[in-house]
Formats: structure tokens, sequence, C-alpha cells
């Protein structure tokens, strides 16, 4: 049995607002590597041809871009965050465990800082611009 804010949460689940959190994390990822595919591909060390996703990929991308704007809404409905609250927590998450996980992969892959640069930053604008619309709309 679910007890306290638990079982708020699972009443009050608001679908639109992570759905719209979802769309606009994945328009941010396709604006940053628009402006940054160049730099990207240089760091990552692909050719525009392997860079061109296939549909599938893009689709696995959307549906993770709701998991994360799911997780983002239970982690402000648990903590009651408003909007400062809201990108302190993205902060603290993209910090804690976006920015920490790419470097370590990164230097053991042997890839270079901008390509670390490049993919957390695009992490940490998912992340802002998801509690952004999450604070607005939630």
């Amino acid at each position: 049995m679910i007890a306290g804010r638990e079982a708020d949460i699972m009443e009050h689940i608001d679908f639109p607002a992570i759905g719209a959190a979802g769309i606009a994390g994945f328009a941010f990822g396709a604006l940053w590597y628009t402006v940054l595919g160049k730099a990207w591909m240089k760091a990552s060390g692909v050719s525009p041809d392997q860079a061109r996703p296939a549909a599938a990929i893009m689709g696995l991308t959307f549906v993770c871009q709701i998991v994360i704007a799911f997780a983002m809404y239970g982690m402000m409905f648990h903590i009651g965050a408003g909007l400062a609250g809201a990108v302190l927590s993205a902060v603290l998450v993209w910090a804690g465990f976006i920015l920490t996980t790419q470097i370590v992969n990164h230097r053991f892959q042997g890839r270079p800082w901008s390509l670390t640069a490049i993919d957390t930053g695009h992490w940490l604008g998912v992340l802002l611009v998801q509690a952004l619309v999450l604070s607005l709309l939630g």
C-alpha cells in the first residue's frame, strides 16, 4: 500500500506536462547538436554519414526523454520544488550523475574533453529545459 505523498503522485501524475517536457528536451537536443554538430563529429570521430541517426534511434531518444521527464517530475513532486528548486535539482542531478559518469566513460574510452563538454552540456540543457517546463506546467 502506498501512503502519503507517494499515493498523491500516483493520483496526480501530470502526463501532459511530462509529455511537454519530453518534447522540449528532445527539441533542445536537436538544436544543440545542430549547432555543435561539426564539433561533435570531430570530437567523437564520426563522419557525417555515420552521424545521421536512423528513425529507430530517434524514436528511442524520444522515449528516453519522456522517461527523464517522468523521473524529473517525480523528484520535483517529492521535494515540492518550485522553479528555483527545480533548477537546483536539475543541476545537482547533472553534476552528481551525468557529468561524473560521462567524465569516467570518456576517459576510459580515450575520448577528448571537447566531447565530454559537448555531451554533458547537452544533458545539462535538457535537464534545465525539462525542469522549467515541468515547473511552469506541472
